[in-house]
């Protein structure tokens, strides 16, 4: 992703902020072992009993933002928003189809309140549309996956700074849940595509 952006911009800085963990759910009742996004989030146990990744998409935007020199050149630097990059929904297409027919609603909220907290409303947003290995004796290992892919593009479709990366049907799997490291690849260079192409104003 990186590379492909540094392509795109050769003469730019750009700054990479990462707050991710395998397996969230924007749903609170599809969270599992995993955890959730959803800032209402209040289960869990020990320490992390009612931490979110909201919660702790706050606190790295508020480490991010609290750095004065990004790049250690000895000079202030600012940071500039110029997009969303999300890969999520595997969680929320497992456990029911009602929880499936929440995401559209539960993507638009995380990605108001992303937006909002980055003070840019209109920030682009690309979004990985998820897919299926079918590794599974019963069929898809999604088993709403449908369901939450015509979610993801409907929230595209009504949002004029968003766009749906769909290359990942055709990418192969290193386990019945993951893309192999090709497809990894490949997501990194389209969702930079992706990106760019969105228009920042």
């Amino acid at each position: 992703f990186a590379q492909a952006l540094k392509k795109q911009a050769p003469e730019e800085n750009i700054a990479l902020i990462k707050i991710s963990r395998g397996g969230t759910s924007l749903a609170i009742e599809a969270a599992g072992d995993f955890g959730c996004w959803d800032p209402d989030y209040e289960k869990g146990t020990g320490k992390g009993r009612g931490i979110n990744q909201y919660d702790h998409f706050l606190a790295g935007m508020k480490r991010a933002l609290q750095t004065q020199d990004i790049d250690q050149d000895g000079q202030s630097d600012t940071l500039i928003p110029a997009g969303i990059v999300w890969m999520q929904g595997e969680s929320d297409a497992v456990y029911s189809e009602e929880i499936a027919r929440q995401y559209e609603a539960n993507l638009k909220r995380l990605m108001d309140l992303i937006r909002a907290t980055l003070l840019t409303d209109d920030l682009p947003v690309v979004i990985g549309r998820i897919s299926d290995s079918r590794d599974n004796p019963e069929g898809k290992v999604w088993k709403h996956g449908e369901i939450v892919r015509a979610a993801q593009a409907a929230f595209v479709e009504n949002d004029k700074r968003a766009s749906l990366v769909t290359s990942t049907d055709s990418y192969g799997y290193s386990d019945k849940w993951h893309y192999n490291s090709d497809g990894y690849l490949d997501l990194g260079r389209k969702f930079a595509q992706a990106l760019w192409k969105l228009p920042q104003e």
